[in-house]
């Protein structure tokens, strides 16, 4: 009887993995496709990635020097991707992932390099909140930090 539940117990937890996994690359891919929209400066892509509500945060020095967040409007958020000039080349190149999952959402912590005419602007790490939104899975909260030392 003992072996009939330890390989219950082994399937459930094999499942329970696979799931997970999977839904780890479903968040992924959510991302990815926000970026891909961005930088083909696609808004109507990269609408397709978010939330209606999608709050947006950057952390980062103000013309002071002190650290400050930042709320950004959405709209004008998208308003200045579509608005970057043909002769400008710009790229968020992101470096790793980590994704936690539980039920209906989602966490991704982002490293990334932010590249504009093949030199480094600066780096830092996004921050991701997600919503299993009817078997898709949309950004609801984005937050990242900007620096221009330390990008190794």
């Amino acid at each position: 009887m003992n072996k009939i539940w330890s390989i219950i117990l082994f399937f459930m937890f094999a499942s329970a993995m696979h799931a997970q996994n999977g839904g780890e690359e479903l968040v992924k891919n959510t991302i990815d496709a926000f970026f891909k929209a961005f930088h083909e400066q696609d808004s109507m892509a990269i609408k397709e990635t978010v939330s209606k509500n999608i709050v947006m945060q950057t952390i980062g020095k103000n013309a002071e020097g002190t650290e400050e967040v930042k709320t950004e409007n959405f709209g004008h958020f998208l308003k200045s991707i579509v608005s970057i000039p043909s002769t400008t080349k710009f790229e968020e190149r992101i470096l790793n992932y980590n994704i936690q999952i539980d039920g209906s959402m989602a966490n991704a912590w982002t490293t990334y390099e932010f590249w504009v005419n093949d030199g480094l602007s600066h780096c830092g790490v996004n921050s991701f909140q997600l919503f299993n939104q009817q078997g898709s899975w949309k950004i609801i909260y984005l937050i990242d930090t900007r620096r221009k030392v330390g990008c190794n």
